[in-house]
């Protein structure tokens, strides 16, 4: 079933890129999230998406929005690429796609390509936005209008 607009978000427990245990359920309800479904680690489109991230992200805590992003990479890979491009945000190691499955983010290229998706949600832990595109830059813009938009309601 896919994780619709208006829909609960899923719940979910992975590990960041420290290794630490992240239960959504510490983070819904509390402040809205951004969260970002991408590829794998230092490929050219999730570096550049992650790196846009980073460059925006007082945008995104000026709105009052966490950022963490997923893949399948591990928890090892993560630390190195947080560490590599500062980035500011969690990332979670999502190896077994469950949690991929849970929000229903399909694959590209015939499936051999993880998708790459953002959800907006909201401090309710309702999906406010869903946004599907291979291309990296307008996930951002995308995700910036959407909290502007909650804030504005």
């Amino acid at each position: 079933m896919k994780a619709q607009v208006g829909d609960k978000a899923p719940q979910f427990v992975l590990s960041n890129q420290d290794g630490k245990t992240v239960d959504s359920s510490a983070i819904y309800g509390k402040q809205p999230v951004v969260i970002y479904f991408y590829p794998k680690n230092f490929t050219p489109g999730c570096t550049a998406e992650a790196c846009s991230f980073r460059d925006h992200y007082e945008d995104f805590t000026d709105l009052g929005a966490a950022v963490i992003g997923i893949s399948s990479d591990k928890v090892s890979s993560h630390a190195r690429f947080v560490k590599k491009y500062n980035l500011p945000f969690t990332m979670l190691a999502d190896e077994s796609g469950k949690v991929r499955k849970a929000f229903d983010v399909k694959g590209n290229l015939l499936g051999l390509i993880p998708g790459r998706e953002t959800f907006v949600i909201d401090s309710g832990g309702i999906i406010q936005m869903r946004f599907d595109s291979m291309q990296a830059s307008r996930h951002i813009t995308k995700a910036l209008n959407m909290l502007k938009s909650l804030q504005d309601a």
